[in-house]
């Protein structure tokens, strides 16, 4: 088992944060965090791109490229693997594993579920080491109502080799405990402040909990409300890191 994999089987479980860049990789690394994804909204937003278009392939690999070597375990956000033939997704998650990348996150786009099993069986054979996280979108695009089609398609990609299984939008617990005892691998929840807290999750049986573009969108809607006292003449809310605490991010050992 991978230190990553790990992750999914400890005592508490895996809470995985999700940068956008190197500053904000690097500011979770400082709070402790061992293990880090991406998120495909933030990179696609950065660069005024659309997300969920297979229009960031080369941004994500860079972004993994600069990541990679960084003090902590990464897990790379990469939509539905940019492409649709699995040789081509493998080609990818060959180019993650090699800039250090330990995990990726691949969703269905509700697209067809055989499809997408292959995708992950192209992956693990061809990095055997890499956590593959298997996403089916029937809550986060779908209405979520047919139970079964969610059970249907997770099956499928665990049964296609997936380390774990992520289904976003789904936060009822009860539907979380259904689900929980249809599966095999770690199943990921996507965090919601509208939801259960993490550590109800953890006690429903969920192993890893990721945030998504949650950071991202709270970044900038700190910019807008820091911006919004500035304009009114009152002094910003909350907290910012410093020039020089900012600036050192950019100069220290990536490596360390």
């Amino acid at each position: 088992m991978t230190p990553f994999a790990a992750l999914h089987h400890a005592d508490a479980p895996l809470l995985l944060p999700n940068a956008w860049d190197h500053a904000s990789a690097a500011l979770l690394a400082a709070q402790g965090f061992a293990a880090i994804g991406t998120t495909s909204l933030g990179v696609a937003a950065a660069a005024g791109l659309p997300d969920g278009a297979a229009a960031t392939r080369d941004l994500t690999v860079r972004l993994a490229r600069q990541l990679g070597a960084g003090p902590y375990l990464l897990s790379v956000d990469a939509e539905d693997g940019f492409a649709q033939d699995p040789s081509e997704v493998a080609e990818l998650a060959s180019e993650l594993a090699a800039a250090g990348a330990v995990g990726i996150n691949l969703e269905d786009g509700l697209g067809p579920a055989d499809l997408h099993a292959a995708k992950i069986a192209a992956v693990k054979a061809a990095v055997p080491d890499l956590f593959v996280n298997a996403r089916t979108d029937t809550h986060w695009l779908g209405d979520g109502v047919d139970e079964r089609e969610t059970v249907r398609r997770l099956d499928a990609y665990q049964q296609a080799g997936a380390d774990g299984v992520f289904a976003p939008g789904l936060t009822g617990p009860a539907r979380v405990t259904a689900l929980l005892k249809t599966l095999d691998v770690p199943l990921n929840i996507l965090y919601s402040p509208a939801g259960p807290s993490v550590s109800h999750l953890a006690d429903l049986g969920v192993r890893r909990n990721s945030l998504g573009s949650y950071l991202y969108r709270r970044a900038l809607g700190a910019g807008l409300d820091a911006m919004a006292d500035i304009r009114s003449g009152r002094p910003p809310r909350g907290t910012a890191p410093t020039y020089d605490e900012v600036q050192a991010l950019s100069t220290q050992d990536r490596t360390s």
